[in-house]
């Protein structure tokens, strides 16, 4: 039995070498074919990455062929992306059509990406540190679902990051540290390729023992390959103490440049340093120069061996840090150059390194070329039989019924801040399933931003109960924080990175986990910013979830301008997969979150973000619904203009009263004035750019809803456009029917002051919006 299971081990690490050299051929050519021998037709540089995929091979195979279950996910280093594609090919689900359009259009992507690659991918990768951090929340989003009661326990998979050691210096990677730590990670391995060189430098030596204070202060698991097999070997020989030593005590650059060098470089060393102490000498006889420099980079992060016997050992849910020393560059002519990040091979050394491997001029794409028919029939075996050949595709979640109609909060007057925690409210209470699948988060401004009605009905998710100790003690207190498993609010610290990274994993949960989550977002609306590059990373994604951004604008007053936001409304316009709203009345409210819940799931949907504000104001009457397929479109005439009027007043949000008030003082003298509610200056932008783009496209021409409602107006008319934002999310309108604008908005930082006295200064007012009419229209 015990030979039986050696002799399996060892055909096991046979095989996994050979497909470690397998996946560095592979993802080599790929990058040579489209850098060198496809033809070019811009002069421009493709680019690629070898020495990056190179430093991966060996924890790629022993991962993707051995270690990796049938649930786990995985988020690829950016630049080992073509290890990646090579991986499926062999899985027969990458093509050669697309691995020869490598970085082409409709090829494979230069970075791996859930939309735009047509092979398995978990988790979208590029923004550096970005790919890591996810695969936490996903993790917490995982135990989520397993309370409950929407994934089995059983069914737990691992989330797993390959990162470069250089993605360690990425600041949102210690923020989900911390976070993991407060909500009890687990499930979640990091694999690092150790390799020591980023982009322009080699990587400070003294930061290696910091990893594991740090890592293993938040709760990990820190398991360090430091050394393969050929080197533990051979410290356990007379010398080999004195080489282990030297080897510990290398400094990364040097080690980096004597990798380059090779061999005779490496003997000439190592002679003059420790040539001199008992049995060094005598050892580094035992080797030529080719088999010392074997040895030298027989780092784990290279040993199959090691790296399989790492895995195996981590096997608990236990979060681990797997720090696996690497060469950059190994097995090529660039391993351990300074350089080696953006450089690669030339033609004479890619026809050596084939020449090596023994494959035919003509036969670089075969899977097993230059291998015997034997040992390729033996490979496509095991890679047939590998866990991840059976993987299955990712599930179809069924939709969430969303009720035709939700309730409109009631109130005279109302912030739309307050209408949206009602709407939440009233649907935490209802009993329909929507409202179980619903899952709130924010970054430690819960109660601000109005959640905390929604809260106290559902409670906080926490995989163990914790009571809310104020309410034992019967302290008063509108804040009823129980904790427990099925709490459907998850809180975070005040990192909005975390936050929208949260908000993209929960948003993800329908494709990785076949079960549909509704995840709603809140955020200080100016602290977007902080989060862009997380929001952007989930968007690209195609993560579906629901923003909240709140207060906004000058509208907050007296928080001052560091608490002001100026140009979200341009963000949640400019953002792809993404579509923006600025609702004025709680009605309209109340209709954009129930599209919002039903464009979340569909096909062709998207995220969904709401900017809103705590200014109460008083409600439109409404005398028919027939405004609201006009208001999910973009806009609705508030007041209608006479046919062929000469003049508007188009606005967005929380200025509604001023553009009302301007409305009826300007009435008579501008007879026919019209009265724009913008509910969604980018669903009017992008059906304005989709109109153009149809000239091109072939598309039919229909007219865009901004020229629908435009054409009610004379041509050559004048618009006053008015918003508590960025003024350019709304003059844009004048170039849609050639209409002459007067733009109002925001475009300088605000100060403190009562909401008057900042819209007068700010000209958000009833009286500039008056002023601006007159000189487009009575050229005053």
């Amino acid at each position: 039995m015990a030979l039986t299971i050696a002799r399996d081990r060892a055909e096991t690490i046979g095989a996994l070498e050979q497909l470690d050299t397998r996946l560095l051929w592979l993802s080599s050519w790929m990058i040579h074919n489209a850098n060198h021998i496809r033809e070019k037709t811009d002069g421009m540089k493709i680019g690629g990455h070898q020495a990056s995929c190179a430093s991966m091979t060996a924890i790629m195979s022993a991962l993707y062929f051995h270690a990796l279950g049938p649930n786990d996910k995985v988020a690829v280093k950016p630049h080992a992306g073509p290890v990646l594609h090579a991986i499926h090919y062999l899985l027969d689900n990458q093509s050669l059509d697309r691995m020869q359009r490598f970085r082409g259009l409709g090829g494979v992507q230069s970075y791996p990406s859930r939309t735009k690659d047509t092979i398995p991918v978990d988790f979208s990768t590029g923004s550096v540190g970005l790919g890591v951090a996810v695969t936490a929340f996903t993790s917490l989003v995982q135990d989520y679902l397993i309370a409950h009661g929407q994934v089995k326990a059983e069914d737990a998979g691992r989330m797993i990051a390959l990162m470069g050691d250089a993605e360690l210096d990425e600041g949102n990677i210690y923020e989900c540290l911390i976070e993991g730590y407060k909500h009890d990670l687990r499930n979640c391995w990091w694999i690092v390729d150790y390799n020591r060189q980023s982009l322009d430098a080699t990587t400070a030596d003294r930061m290696f023992r910091r990893f594991d204070d740090i890592f293993e202060t938040c709760g990990w698991r820190v398991v360090t390959l430091k050394y393969g097999k050929l080197q533990q070997a051979a410290f356990k020989k007379p010398g080999g103490k004195s080489l282990e030593e030297w080897i510990d005590g290398c400094p990364n650059a040097e080690f980096a440049a004597l990798t380059y060098q090779g061999g005779a470089a490496w003997r000439a060393r190592l002679i003059a340093d420790i040539g001199g102490k008992p049995n060094v000498q005598k050892l580094l006889d035992s080797y030529d120069d080719d088999a010392l420099a074997r040895l030298m980079t027989n780092l784990g992060g290279h040993c199959i061996e090691s790296l399989i016997e790492a895995f195996d050992g981590a096997q608990d849910d236990k979060p681990t840090l797997f720090i696996a020393y690497t060469v950059k560059g190994n097995g090529l002519p660039l391993a351990g150059h300074k350089d080696n990040h953006s450089g690669m091979m030339n033609p004479a050394q890619m026809a050596g390194f084939r020449a090596s491997l023994g494959i035919a001029e003509g036969q670089e794409w075969e899977k097993w070329g230059g291998l015997g028919d034997n040992l390729a029939a033996q490979l496509q075996a095991f890679v047939t039989d590998s866990p991840i050949a059976r993987a299955k595709a990712e599930p179809a979640a069924p939709a969430v019924p969303v009720p035709a109609r939700l309730p409109v909060p009631e109130g005279a007057e109302q912030s739309t801040q307050a209408a949206f925690g009602r709407v939440l409210l009233d649907l935490a209470k209802s009993g329909e399933p929507l409202a179980d699948r619903i899952v709130t988060t924010a970054p430690d401004v819960t109660q601000t931003t109005n959640l905390g009605a929604f809260v106290n009905q559902r409670g906080l998710f926490r995989r163990q109960e914790l009571a809310d100790v104020f309410h034992k003690a019967k302290i008063p207190s509108a804040q009823k924080w129980a904790q427990h498993a099925a709490g459907q609010h998850i809180e975070l610290g005040i990192a909005e990175h975390n936050f929208f990274l949260m908000l993209t994993s929960l948003g993800l949960a329908a494709p990785h986990f076949g079960t549909r989550l509704l995840p709603v977002g809140t955020v200080y609306d100016p602290f977007i910013a902080r989060g862009l590059d997380a929001l952007n990373y989930g968007c690209y994604q195609d993560s579906r979830f629901l923003l909240v951004g709140t207060p906004s604008g000058l509208t907050l007053a007296a928080e001052g301008g560091a608490h002001q936001s100026i140009n979200t409304p341009l963000i949640g316009m400019g953002q792809p997969n993404l579509t923006t709203f600025e609702p004025a009345f709680a009605d309209e409210v109340a209709l954009m979150m129930r599209w919002a819940f039903d464009h979340m799931q569909a096909d062709d949907g998207s995220s969904v973000y709401l900017r809103l504000t705590t200014r109460s104001i008083t409600q439109a009457a409404r005398e028919d619904d027939a405004w609201e397929a006009d208001a999910l479109a973009g806009g609705y005439w508030l007041r209608k203009p006479a046919p062929g009027a000469d003049a508007a007043i188009a606005f967005s949000g929380a200025v509604a009263p001023e553009a009302l008030a301007a409305w009826e003082q300007l009435a008579d003298d501008l007879p026919g004035l019209g009265l724009l509610n913008v509910t969604s200056p980018d669903l009017l932008h992008r059906g304005w750019s989709a109109r153009r783009a149809a000239r091109w496209n072939g598309a039919a021409a229909a007219p865009c809803h901004a020229e629908t409602l435009l054409s009610a107006l004379a041509p050559g008319a004048g618009l006053v456009t008015v918003l508590d934002g960025s003024p350019g999310a709304l003059s844009w309108l004048g170039g849609v029917k050639g209409m002459r604008v007067s733009p109002l908005g925001t475009d300088r930082f605000g100060q403190t002051g009562n909401l008057p006295d900042l819209y007068r200064t700010y000209r958000l007012d009833a009286e500039a919006i008056a002023d601006a009419a007159a000189e487009l229209f009575l050229d005053n």
